[in-house]
């Protein structure tokens, strides 16, 4: 009987994401400031009104809710940089 490689030998096989896997992104389509809201809310699947009144909750109660969007403002791509980005463009 053949047995696996156990141990250091043994070596995951990762397949490698699809071109159609979900990636975070802000929107472009979907915004009422930057597009954070909508993004997330595509990638989490869900109605964008509920991201932005979490964001509106946890910037009321302690302030993290506005740093958070920020951050995310700042390191997100939108919708069209990471569409541009994964094709290139013909010279």
């Amino acid at each position: 009987m053949v047995r696996a490689p156990r141990g250091r030998d043994h070596v995951p096989m990762n397949p490698t994401p699809s071109p159609t896997s979900p990636r975070l992104t802000r929107s472009t389509s979907d915004k009422r400031i930057a597009g954070v809201a909508g993004g997330l809310a595509a990638f989490l699947g869900v109605d964008p009104v509920v991201i932005r009144v979490s964001f509106a909750v946890a910037t009321l109660l302690n302030g993290v809710g506005l740093l958070v969007y920020l951050l995310m403002m700042v390191l997100v791509p939108t919708d069209e940089h990471a569409v541009a980005g994964a094709q290139p463009t013909p010279a």
